[in-house]
């Protein structure tokens, strides 16, 4: 019995430091994110990294194992860049960053993220282009990245998405011609109007993916 209690005690041991380690490694991912925006309102105050556990922090939710599963920071104001150690949040679900004044690209860290469902990054100034590793977001339904300033085509990978129930990339500079295979067939050009420079969409067997030059 004795040797059953030992084990019994080494196992919470090993337990509490693997949970201590991952809420301290997704802290450090979201107390980057901190560093690296404006936050004229304060809503991310109660951010303090000298806390272990990230999940009594504001506009945070965690499941049962500490581990961050949303990330609500919709219309808050932030301004500055996203910051590639959000990749780090393996059990994320919902990242939701919409209707703020973020700039720069967007990470492709971010493709790591493999219980993503939600990404919302619409109505914000994100500039470059779409990463194709967001294809690996084999759980995502939900992309929209509209009302930014991306440029460059529509990555081809981006239709391997099974799940993706809603697409939106309207409203940005993108280029090349528009994807209709995979989970793409099913999008209107609603997904993709009021890119100038967009062709399409695509029509398979007869027009190159690569047609039409230089896209940048």
């Amino acid at each position: 019995m004795a040797i059953l209690t030992l084990v019994q005690v080494v196992t919470v041991i090993v337990f509490n430091t693997l949970a201590t380690t991952s809420a301290n490694m997704e802290g450090d991912a979201l107390y980057a994110l901190r560093r690296g925006v404006e936050d004229p309102d304060n809503v991310l105050e109660s951010w303090d990294p000298t806390l272990v556990d990230p999940c009594t922090w504001f506009h945070v939710t965690c499941d049962g194992d500490n581990r961050v599963t949303r990330l609500d920071l919709g219309n808050a104001k932030l301004s500055g860049s996203l910051v590639p150690e959000l990749g780090k949040l393996q059990r994320l679900q919902y990242l939701e960053l919409y209707m703020n004044n973020l700039e720069g690209s967007i990470p492709k860290e971010l493709g790591g993220l493999k219980s993503l469902v939600s990404l919302d990054l619409y109505h914000n100034n994100l500039t470059g282009s779409i990463p194709p590793s967001l294809s690996n977001l084999s759980n995502l339904k939900f992309l929209r990245l509209n009302s930014n300033r991306l440029t460059g085509r529509i990555p081809r990978q981006l239709t391997k998405l099974g799940n993706l129930k809603i697409l939106d990339v309207s409203n940005n500079d993108l280029c090349g011609t528009i994807p209709t295979s995979g989970s793409f067939a099913k999008f209107t050009e609603e997904s993709f109007a009021n890119n100038s420079r967009l062709e399409g969409p695509e029509l398979l067997g007869f027009v190159r993916y690569d047609l039409g030059g230089e896209c940048k």
